[in-house]
């Protein structure tokens, strides 16, 4: 990938997470399993991997349900000039949402608030998008003029579906593209149900965190096309951004890699769809600064 390729203004890594465990323990990192990522993450590691491959904007993407965490990031981006934006965490179900985003938007760096975002994923509740106090709380974020980040399984998205058609007024990115079981039996689902979603026009998508999604080890581009040219095919180029999901994408892949599979992947769109998706629609969704 050649910064000449995504565009005179570089490319937007649209998710990303830093995390000082000391400060901000990781408790659902496994020493055992995730040891490439059991470790402090912080900008200055960052930054010469994301310059490297062009990324002139980034946005960082809560890990842990934290308000705590989301005003430290915010500090992040107002000291550091790579973080253009981040997606934070509030309590939903509480009644005083749109307090809590005041309070955030008043903060050092509340300038850089752009979403919100819930670890659906983890969520016992197997109807939590459906639940009205959450949906009250969604319609908050949108009011407040910030997007919601989808962060579900395969099982969870016609849930997610359902509430991005529902708040029409909401900007949703779904990040992942929705974890799809590559190469099982249920990826048939998945294409039905991505499509489904994509068919709300208030919904984008991260092309990210798809290698740790492969059932097999060493993953290889073959493997992650069906559900890029699927995503492609329902979203569009323009309505999909790059991620890097790093540092979790370390259980995988490095970052250089990474982005030249997706580069690969997204192989003769013209320069117009290319811009869209390494930069400008991340830029568009997240309102990030030029």
């Amino acid at each position: 990938m050649t910064y000449a390729a995504a565009g005179s203004t570089g490319i937007v890594d649209a998710h990303h997470h830093l995390w000082v465990r000391a400060r901000h323990p990781q408790p659902w990192i496994d020493p055992v399993t995730m040891a490439a990522i059991d470790a402090d993450f912080e900008p200055t590691d960052l930054a010469p991997l994301a310059r490297a491959a062009g990324v002139t904007a980034t946005v960082v993407v809560q890990s842990i349900a934290s308000v705590r965490e989301t005003v430290d990031l915010l500090r992040v981006a107002a000291d550091d000039v790579l973080v253009g934006g981040v997606v934070g965490w509030v309590d939903l179900t509480a009644a005083d949402v749109a307090d809590q985003l005041d309070r955030l938007c008043a903060a050092p760096g509340g300038q850089h608030l752009v979403g919100i975002r819930h670890l659906v994923q983890s969520e016992p509740d197997p109807a939590y998008l459906d639940r009205p106090d959450v949906r009250r709380g969604v319609a908050a974020v949108g009011a407040a003029g910030l997007v919601f980040d989808l962060l579900v399984r395969q099982h969870q998205l016609p849930m997610a579906a359902r509430l991005a058609h529902d708040l029409p007024d909401v900007r949703f990115v779904l990040d992942h593209l929705g974890k799809p079981a590559l190469g099982t039996p249920e990826f048939d689902q998945w294409r039905r149900d991505l499509r489904a979603l994509a068919e709300a026009s208030n919904t984008t998508a991260k092309v990210s965190g798809l290698t740790t999604e492969v059932p097999r080890s060493p993953w290889t581009v073959a493997d992650l096309r069906p559900a890029v040219d699927h995503a492609l095919d329902v979203f569009g180029p323009r309505r999909l951004m790059f991620g890097s999901d790093w540092p979790v994408s370390l259980l995988a892949t490095s970052y250089a890699r990474w982005v030249a599979a997706v580069t690969e992947l997204l192989g003769d769109l013209d320069p117009t769809d290319r811009a869209a998706f390494w930069a400008g629609t991340a830029r568009r969704c997240y309102r990030l600064a030029a």
